[in-house]
């Protein structure tokens, strides 16, 4: 095939000839040489240790190439070069090679002198590879390389004589060793025997120096000169070895000037403020994705290309027939989207900071950065939403956010994923059985997180976790005011100290022993203290009512503040007192985000928790009363919970459907008017009317009852007597099941 694209090798010989020859050019896409003397330093002891470096991404030029993308010489080449191939990703290694190579009359990048490096030979043979790779930027450097005598003396090689050509690497090996072998005949003061050793130790060098040149190969990727350019982005990842980070986004700015669009001086230049918060050096390539999401659904290198104002892609028509379709017309309507998707991010990135949104306040505590194309565009979409189904497509963007969070969704590479998600979630607006599978997962597995390996800031789960004590409101211990954004510490419960002394099984720095506070009481008030000695004091001065509440938003339960309060404070309470905080942490994702209660004002949030008890001790009360025969439910209930758990089944393989059997498993896909015709039917009526008494009565309080749940359940304003009547049925419903309990 003549687009399959394989990795070739190049010995290093060949590779220093070429470079000699000025057949690699740098487009002008690509940065400044950056590399350090010391970083050239590393990549010389690697090639010569004979360890792999990392592989090239070249591209057989071709005049218009050359052209096009500006292409210039590697830095410090003179002369007329014989250009064959742009260099995409590699220029670093390259460029580091030619220069200890070639030894240029031109200072290293950022300094302001010439660098020469050499190989002390004494020091290689005996293997002290630390010491053996050196550079010289002195007066005494220069005079070195001119004086081979003194080389030779010395025991300094100078690579530049590799890169020399012709005989000049074998003359130099023969002349050093005959140095040697002749060194004590003909000069006094030299030992025989030390004079006999640098004479072999130079056979071994110069064996070792010839396999390297001959035999070390360098992996490249050679594009074909006629590829197409859109799979040139799609080909042009970050190999990355040594390199100065690339993106797409470079190269697609240097398309971009032909046609009069100025993208990094002018476009970002003027975003860049915008977008500021997250600090990420991709937010340029962000901008591109959501252009390319929004009007093709997907955001690869490749689908980047099509966003050149007149860039053709080929798509398939309903008839079969593939025809050729521009995105964007011309520049202008390049600069109208680009804009737009500068806004979306920017009022996206506005969500996830809000303190009552997402809780990433500041930008350290972001979970991810790689998931804002995806959520830009899922707000987009949804802002284009009829209006009665906004807030449940707002609903649905937070489910599939908060589990990708927990999922670790974004942390590799993402730019498929996005894809996927974006249209996943966009089918799901409009198609409530078409739940993401993500979501499913999570629902089912949030359970598994192991927080107590969560030590880390900046991991997914971790911020995730303290985003979390942000949205409920996690008050400071000794002012009770919620922490600002720019005073806001990062506090261990129990001090950090205690990790060495204590010898804990789990980390001391586990985001189950971390929560928010200023960092005055950090740091001023709290200091190393356990809180067995700081929380009596604050309970002496203050209502300890209140001390609880703070705690309890920082889900630190009345349990957990019991044991936080033993003294002596040992090993075993601290891993009794973090297994308590990962229970109270998991219920709160529970209720918050999979319950999807984080909305809800908090006396709502807990009337809808009682709601859900009741619903849960009717499915158990009416499998008690059947004695769990499933043939007594009646057949239009038992009709429509098959049709519920097959559609379940359907988004979700891993259903067990032997436990589905079951009458108490069956009532989980029952809603509630199924469960009131359960005790209601003719048949079944006598099982449960010593509990209910009167039918109507009954039917009432179910009526009061499914009113305030459904109102809450579907983020409707709960006016007052909705709310009162229901808490009236909700209480005859505890009174009854508990009395029938005990």
């Amino acid at each position: 095939m003549k687009d399959a694209q394989k990795p070739s090798l190049m010995s290093l010989t060949s590779m220093v000839t070429r470079l000699r020859e000025g057949r690699f050019v740098i487009p002008d896409f690509q940065r400044d040489f950056e590399w350090a003397p010391g970083d050239i330093n590393e990549l010389l002891r690697s090639i010569f240790r004979d360890y792999y470096i990392g592989s090239l991404l070249l591209w057989k030029g071709k005049n218009e190439n050359f052209e096009a993308l500006a292409c210039e010489s590697i830095y410090g080449f003179e002369g007329n070069n014989e250009r064959t191939h742009i260099v995409l990703d590699g220029q670093q290694r390259l460029t580091a090679m030619y220069y200890a190579f070639m030894a240029p009359d031109k200072p290293a990048a950022k300094r302001q002198n010439r660098y020469l490096y050499f190989i002390k030979i004494d020091r290689f043979m005996e293997e002290a590879y630390d010491d053996a790779f050196v550079y010289d930027w002195t007066r005494r450097g220069l005079n070195l390389l001119e004086d081979q005598t003194r080389q030779f003396e010395t025991h300094m090689f100078p690579l530049s004589v590799v890169g020399a050509g012709g005989f000049k690497l074998p003359n130099w090996l023969q002349n050093y060793e005959r140095y040697w072998s002749e060194a004590a005949e003909v000069r006094d003061g030299i030992d025989s025997n030390m004079a006999q050793t640098h004479a072999e130790n130079a056979k071994e060098f110069s064996k070792h120096l010839e396999e390297i040149t001959q035999e070390y190969q360098i992996s490249y990727i050679d594009l074909d000169e006629d590829i197409e350019l859109d799979k040139v982005c799609d080909i042009f990842t970050q190999i990355n070895s040594r390199g100065v980070r690339l993106d797409v986004f470079d190269l697609i700015n240097a398309l971009l000037r032909p046609k009069e669009v100025r993208l990094r001086q002018h476009l970002w230049r003027d975003a860049a403020p915008r977008l500021e918060f997250v600090e990420t050096r991709r937010m340029n390539v962000y901008v591109l994705q959501v252009m390319s999401i929004l009007r093709q659904s997907y955001c690869s290198p490749k689908y980047l290309y099509y966003l050149l104002p007149g860039a053709p892609r080929q798509v398939r028509g309903s008839d079969g027939i593939i025809r050729p379709e521009v995105l964007i017309t011309d520049p202008a309507e390049f600069e109208t989207r680009w804009w737009e998707a500068v806004e979306a991010l920017e009022r996206a990135i506005a969500l996830l900071r809000n303190p009552q949104g997402f809780g990433a306040i500041s930008s350290q505590y972001l979970p991810y950065t790689t998931i804002l194309p995806a959520f830009a565009s899922l707000q987009v979409e949804a802002g284009q939403l009829p209006p009665d189904i906004r807030l449940d497509g707002q609903r649905k963007i937070r489910l599939w956010y908060w589990a990708s969070v927990f999922t670790n969704r974004y942390s590799g590479a993402v730019e498929s994923t996005s894809a996927r998600d974006y249209q996943d979630v966009k089918a799901w607006f409009t198609d409530d059985d078409a739940e993401p599978g993500l979501v499913v997962d999570f629902r089912r597995s949030f359970r598994d997180l192991d927080l107590a390996r969560e030590v880390r800031r900046g991991t997914s789960v971790y911020n995730g976790i303290f985003n979390l004590l942000v949205l409920n409101g996690a008050r400071d211990f000794v002012t009770g005011n919620v922490p600002l954004p720019g005073d806001l510490d990062d506090h261990h419960i129990v001090p950090k100290s205690k990790g060495s002394k204590y010898a804990l099984s789990t980390p001391i720095d586990t985001i189950l022993n971390r929560s928010p506070l200023t960092s005055e009481t950090n740091r001023e008030i709290i200091r190393d203290r356990l809180p067995n000695e700081y929380l009596p004091e604050l309970i002496a001065k203050n209502d300890k009512d209140q001390v609880l509440s703070i705690l309890e938003s920082h889900f630190i339960s009345d349990r957990a503040f019991e044991i936080l309060m033993r003294d002596p404070f040992t090993p075993n309470d601290f891993e009794e007192f973090v297994a308590e905080r990962r229970n109270t942490f998991l219920t709160g994702i529970e209720n918050l985000l999979v319950k999807e209660r984080l909305d809800l004002p908090k006396p709502i949030r807990e009337l809808d928790t009682r709601i859900e008890a009741v619903e849960l001790e009717l499915r158990d009360t009416i499998s008690a009363n059947l004695n769990g025969d499933v043939k007594m439910l009646p057949s239009h209930v038992l009709q429509k919970i098959s049709e519920r758990f097959q559609a379940a089944a359907k988004k979700n393989p891993s259903l067990d459907a032997d436990n589905y059997g079951d009458i108490i498993h069956k009532l989980e896909y029952a809603d509630l008017r199924e469960l009131q015709d359960t005790i209601e039917n003719r048949g079944n009526w006598p099982l449960f009317q010593h509990m209910f008494v009167n039918k109507d009565l009954l039917g009432t309080r179910f009526q009061q009852y499914a009113e305030l749940r459904n109102t809450i359940r579907h983020s409707r304003t709960v006016d007052e007597i909705t709310q009162k009547d229901g808490e009236a049925a909700l209480l005859w419903f505890e009174q009854i099941l508990n009395s029938a309990t005990t």
